[in-house]
């Protein structure tokens, strides 16, 4: 039965949330036609050089997509953290002393100005992530860091920001709420919707590591 809190999307919604998919799906669609073609005419002109033809095509295709995943992008995610970075600090933002704080032992504090800068939407996300961190960890109050995590889509995401909350998300449920079965739900969510993001290799590991766990019984680092 599918789980109703998983929100489904629909091919358009994913391809302008990941613009590059579509590339992939392009170049794979000219690799496997040409694959066909080759066969065909080797087939007909009993030439086996036309097979040539077939590993060409999927080296183009495994270098195109090398690069979109491994090169392009992280430079398009590095480049827009920078520039979101440099709008805050030009607005005289930044989190510096907010950091400042709970290096300082005041964690409490530090959690209360993030959720005060999380109510300019702009940073909402950023901030609400950062206070998640913090009740997860000093403030020992994981519980409520899940609750505020999830309430984030309560508003409408972009990929990114979806992907990075269900990331936190999971290491909630993973490592401080010890509720394994919602850590594999998230993940399955996470492979589902962005299942060409970069790190979408390392979910499926994650994932196949909390079933074997659940199945033998075991816990981390027993």
């Amino acid at each position: 039965m599918p789980d109703p809190t998983v929100r489904r999307t629909g091919p358009t919604q994913r391809w302008t949330e990941e613009p590059f998919s579509l590339v992939r799906i392009v170049v794979g669609t000219i690799a496997l036609l040409g694959t066909v073609l080759s066969a065909v005419l080797a087939i007909v002109t009993r030439d086996a050089r036309m097979l040539e033809l077939v590993g060409a095509l999927w080296a183009v295709y495994g270098l195109t997509v090398g690069f979109l995943s491994g090169v392009l992008e992280p430079a398009i995610d590095g480049f827009f953290q920078l520039m979101a970075n440099v709008g805050l600090m030009r607005a005289g933002g930044g989190y510096s002393g907010i950091e400042t704080l709970a290096v300082r032992g005041h964690p409490q504090a530090a959690a209360e100005a993030y959720a005060e800068r999380a109510r300019n939407p702009a940073e909402r996300v950023e901030a609400t992530l950062r206070r998640a961190a913090l009740l997860a960890g000093p403030l020992t109050q994981p519980e409520t860091a899940a609750v505020e995590l999830d309430g984030l889509r309560s508003h409408p995401l972009s990929g990114r920001d979806d992907f990075r909350v269900g990331l936190a998300l999971v290491d909630l449920y993973d490592h401080h709420l010890d509720d394994p079965g919602r850590a594999m739900g998230e993940l399955r969510r996470l492979i589902d919707r962005y299942p060409t993001a970069s790190g979408a290799r390392r979910l499926r590991a994650a994932l196949s590591r909390l079933k074997s766990q659940r199945f033998d019984g075991t816990q981390p680092g027993s």
